[in-house]
C-alpha cells in the first residue's frame, strides 16, 4: 500500500462487510454495498485498477440458530440465502467482481493458512475460560446461543456483541446473567479450554496502524479506546459443529488432544471450530483470490494486493520497521463492526504476513420514517419490496448515497424518496438532459458544428476535479453530487441563454449554446455513472456513443459527442402520489400487524416489565430554591458539525436570545447533523463549562432517553425565554 494519491500504480481491492446468510436483505443492508459499488466504479473511472469483492458469511451461531428453528442443516439454510443475495445485488446494480462465501474450499484453505501462520509465529496460546452452558440440554452456548447483560454498559447483549448498547465485542464468559436462547433457562458458566490469538503481540503495531489508516473518522478514532491499556486476547475457537475446523498443529501445547480427522479437541473431547470473526474477514482475501484465478494473474494478481513484499511470514520480528504491502485495500462496513475491522483484522493480517488495509469506511445506519429500522416490528423496506414497487435501482442508489455523509445515519421514507427523485433527478438532471438533446436533435440532427465555449469547458474541468477529489476523500455523497451540480449549471446556462429565441435571431450563437449543452450532457453521463450506472448507460446510448460508459476514462467528458443521434427519451419518470400513498399504507399495515402480534404474545405483567426498563425515579428531593437555580432557556441550533476525533460528539452553535453559545453534545450517531440547524431546543445555560476533545462546551442541550429525543416547546416561545 502506497498512501499515494489515487490513482496509484498498485492494484486496489474494495470489499464490503459480509452479509450473514440468515435473513432477507433490506435497505439498511444495501447502503454499505451501494456505497462500496459506487466507490469501486469511481476508482476505476480515474484510472485505478480495482477489484470489488465480497461474499456471504455462512458460519456463526445466528445461522445455526435459525437453521435449527427451521429444522434444516446450517449449510443448506445458509446456501439458500447466499444464492438469493447473489441474485439480489445485481438487481441494485451492485456488481461484484467476485461474490463467494465463507464455507467454500478456497476460504477454508485460506483460513487454515492464516491460523497455521499465527501458530508458527507463536501468536496462539491456550487457556481455560468460562463458557456459558445450558444445563437442561447439557451443551455449551457459544455466541448467539446466549443472551444477558453487557458488563460494560448494562444493555441487553447477545453472545459475542453488545449490539443494543456500546457495540463492544464480548469474549466468552463476559456476559452477565446469561440465559440460554435454546431453552430460555438461566445458563451457568463452566470451565473449558480454548485457543486465543495474543493481541498484545500487536498492540504497538495497531497504535501505529491507526495513525496511518485512512477513511472515516469513526473508524480511525473509535478503536483507540480499545487498544489503550491492556489489549484483551481474542478467543478464536468455539464449541460447536458448524464452522471451519481449527487446524491441528505441532507447535502448540503437545498435551492437546486431537481426533482422527485432524480437528483439535478440548479436554472433554468436544470438537472446536474457528470463531466466525476469524474466517469471515479472511473471505475478503479468498474472494479476491477467486477473482484472480478466474481472470488470470496477468490481468489481476491477488498476491500483489494482499501479500507483504519481501517477507514470507511478516510479524516474526516485532522490533523491525513496518513494511508496506503493495496493494490498496479499502473496506466499506457498517459502524457496528469497526472493532472487528480496525483491531482484530489488522492483527490477523499482520500475524500471517499479509498486507494491512489502507482505508476503512464505516457507514451509519438507515432508519425508516424517522424511527429505527426494526425487522422484528416489520418496520423496514425490504429489497424485494423496493424492486416489486417497480422503481429503477439507480433511484435508490442516488437516495441512499446522498441522504447523508458516510458516517451519519440516513432516514428512508417513501415521501422523501418521492420528493428527492422528482425534484433532483426528474426536475434537475432529467430536465436538463431531455430538453438539451431534444432541441439538438430537432434543430441539428445531433451535435451542432461548433466548438465548446471556454466557460463551459472550464466548468466541466471543475467537475472532473471535484470528482477526483471526492474519490480521494472517500466521499461518496460528494461524488454523487458532482453530476447534480453540473446539471444544475446546465439548466441555468440554457435558461439564461434561451437558444429557442436565438435560432431565428442569431443562429451561430444558438448552435454554440446547444453545442455546450450536449457537451455538458456527455459530461453528466461520465460523472454520474458510479452512482447511477444504469441511467448513465442509457444516456450514453441516447448520445449514440460507442461502447459502454463504464469503460471510459474520466477525461472522456471533454471529448466531442457524436455528430448525429436520435430523438431522446425521458431519462427519469415522476414518482406518483398514489404510488407512494399505497407504499406508505402497506408499511403502516405491516408495522401495525407486527405490533398486534407482539401484543398478543404478552400478558398484563408487561406494563410492569416496561416500567422496569425505565431509569428509576431519584428518591432524593430538591427544594424549590434549588430548582430556581437551574437556568434553562429556549434556544435554536444555528450550526452543527462533527467534533474531530470524537465518534459521538457534535459542536453546536445555539442562539439563546441573549447570545450564541457553543455547546458540545453527544448527538452525532443519533441525529443527522445537517438536519439540526433550525431546530428549537432547551439549553441548560448555567451548566459548568467543560472541554471535550479540545472543544469548549458552554451549556447542555436537553434530550430524553437513549435515542436523544430533543426537548423543545409546544408553541413559539421567544429565544432566550426561561423554562420555569
Amino acid at each position: 500500500m502506497s498512501h499515494d494519491e489515487f490513482p496509484t500504480e498498485e492494484p486496489a481491492v474494495v470489499t464490503c462487510g459480509l452479509p450473514y446468510a440468515n435473513g432477507d436483505l433490506h435497505v439498511g443492508h444495501l447502503r454499505t454495498y451501494v456505497d462500496g459499488d459506487a466507490l469501486s466504479r469511481a476508482l476505476r473511472r480515474i484510472g485505478q485498477q480495482t477489484a470489488f469483492v465480497c461474499g456471504s458469511d455462512m458460519h456463526g451461531t445466528p445461522v445455526a440458530v435459525n437453521a435449527a428453528e427451521e429444522g434444516v442443516e446450517p449449510a443448506e439454510f445458509a446456501l439458500q440465502y447466499h444464492e438469493t443475495y447473489a441474485e439480489t445485488f445485481p438487481q441494485f446494480n451492485v456488481e461484484f467482481d467476485n461474490y463467494g462465501h465463507t464455507d467454500d474450499e478456497t476460504n477454508t484453505e485460506m483460513t487454515q493458512r492464516f491460523v497455521r501462520s499465527w501458530i508458527d509465529n507463536g501468536h496462539v496460546h491456550e487457556k481455560e475460560i468460562e463458557v456459558a452452558w445450558d444445563t437442561q440440554e447439557d451443551q455449551p452456548l457459544p455466541d448467539r446461543f446466549v443472551e444477558g447483560t453487557c458488563p460494560y454498559c448494562g444493555e441487553l447483549a447477545r453472545g459475542d456483541e453488545c449490539d443494543e448498547g456500546c457495540q463492544r465485542h464480548l469474549e466468552p464468559g463476559e456476559i452477565e446473567d446469561p440465559v440460554s436462547t435454546i431453552t430460555g433457562n438461566p445458563a451457568e458458566y463452566r470451565t473449558r479450554e480454548h485457543k486465543f490469538l495474543r493481541l498484545a503481540d500487536f498492540q504497538e503495531y495497531l497504535q501505529d496502524f491507526l495513525d496511518r489508516l485512512e477513511g472515516t473518522d469513526n473508524a480511525q478514532n473509535q478503536p483507540r479506546e480499545w487498544i489503550e491499556g491492556e489489549l484483551q486476547d481474542l478467543c478464536i475457537t468455539r464449541d460447536m459443529d458448524w464452522g471451519i475446523d481449527y487446524p491441528g498443529e505441532d507447535s502448540v501445547a503437545p498435551e492437546e488432544q486431537r481426533n482422527g480427522g485432524g480437528e483439535t479437541a478440548d479436554a472433554d473431547g468436544e470438537d472446536l471450530v474457528l470463531y466466525v470473526w476469524v474466517d469471515a474477514p479472511i473471505e475478503y482475501v479468498s474472494s479476491t483470490k477467486q477473482y484472480s484465478e478466474r481472470v488470470g494473474a496477468d490481468e489481476y494478481d491477488w498476491e500483489d494486493v494482499w501479500l507483504v513484499e519481501g517477507e514470507e511470514h511478516h510479524g516474526t520480528a516485532w522490533d523491525d520497521e513496518w513494511t508496506d504491502g503493495s496493494g490498496e485495500i479499502i473496506h466499506v462496513i457498517g459502524r457496528d463492526i469497526i472493532q472487528h475491522h480496525a483491531v482484530f483484522w489488522p492483527a490477523m493480517l499482520r500475524g500471517a504476513g499479509f498486507n494491512e488495509p489502507r482505508a476503512i469506511l464505516a457507514t451509519g445506519f438507515v432508519g425508516i420514517d424517522g424511527k429505527a429500522l426494526s425487522t422484528s416490528r416489520n418496520r423496514a423496506v425490504w429489497a424485494d419490496e423496493y424492486l416489486d414497487a417497480g422503481f429503477h435501482p439507480d433511484l435508490f442508489r442516488y437516495y441512499i448515497t446522498t441522504g447523508a455523509g458516510l458516517e451519519s445515519d440516513v432516514d428512508f421514507s417513501w415521501d422523501r424518496f418521492q420528493e428527492r427523485v422528482n425534484g433532483e433527478l426528474v426536475g434537475n438532471v432529467g430536465n436538463f438532459i431531455y430538453r438539451s438533446l431534444l432541441f439538438a436533435e430537432r434543430n441539428y440532427d445531433g451535435t451542432p458544428e461548433a466548438d465548446v465555449s471556454d466557460d463551459v469547458r472550464e466548468r466541466i474541468e471543475q467537475s472532473l476535479d471535484e470528482f477526483e477529489a471526492a474519490v480521494r476523500d472517500y466521499d461518496v455523497r460528494s461524488l454523487a453530487e458532482v453530476a447534480i451540480d453540473l446539471s444544475n449549471y446546465g439548466n441555468e446556462y440554457i435558461q439564461r441563454n434561451e437558444p429557442w429565441n436565438l435560432v431565428g435571431e442569431d443562429p451561430d450563437r444558438a448552435a454554440q449554446v446547444i453545442r455546450d449543452c450536449v457537451q455538458l450532457t456527455k459530461a453528466v453521463a461520465v460523472v454520474m455513472q458510479p452512482v447511477l450506472p444504469g441511467k448513465a448507460e442509457r444516456l450514453w446510448g441516447q448520445l449514440n456513443e460507442e461502447g459502454s460508459v463504464a469503460d471510459v476514462p474520466l477525461d472522456t467528458a471533454l471529448e466531442a459527442p457524436p455528430a448525429a443521434f436520435g430523438e431522446p427519451e425521458e431519462l427519469f419518470a415522476q414518482v406518483e402520489d398514489d404510488h407512494v400513498e399505497a407504499l406508505n399504507e402497506e408499511l403502516a399495515s405491516r408495522v401495525s400487524a407486527a405490533s398486534e402480534d407482539e401484543s398478543d404474545e404478552t400478558d398484563e405483567g408487561d406494563a410492569d416489565e416496561a416500567a422496569a426498563d425505565l431509569d428509576p425515579l431519584v428518591e432524593e428531593r430538591i427544594s424549590f430554591d434549588d430548582f430556581e437555580g437551574v437556568d434553562m432557556r429556549v434556544g435554536e441550533i444555528l450550526t452543527a458539525e462533527p467534533v474531530e476525533g470524537a465518534d459521538k460528539l457534535l459542536r453546536l452553535e445555539v442562539d439563546i436570545g441573549h447570545e450564541v453559545r457553543q455547546v458540545v453534545a453527544g448527538l452525532r450517531q443519533l441525529h443527522d447533523h445537517e438536519d439540526l440547524p433550525g431546530t428549537r431546543v432547551i439549553l441548560l445555560a448555567n451548566m459548568e463549562k467543560a472541554e471535550l476533545f479540545g472543544v469548549e462546551s458552554n451549556g447542555m442541550v436537553l434530550a430524553a432517553g437513549e435515542a436523544a429525543d430533543l426537548l423543545t416547546t409546544h408553541e413559539d416561545a421567544p429565544l432566550g425565554t426561561r423554562v420555569r
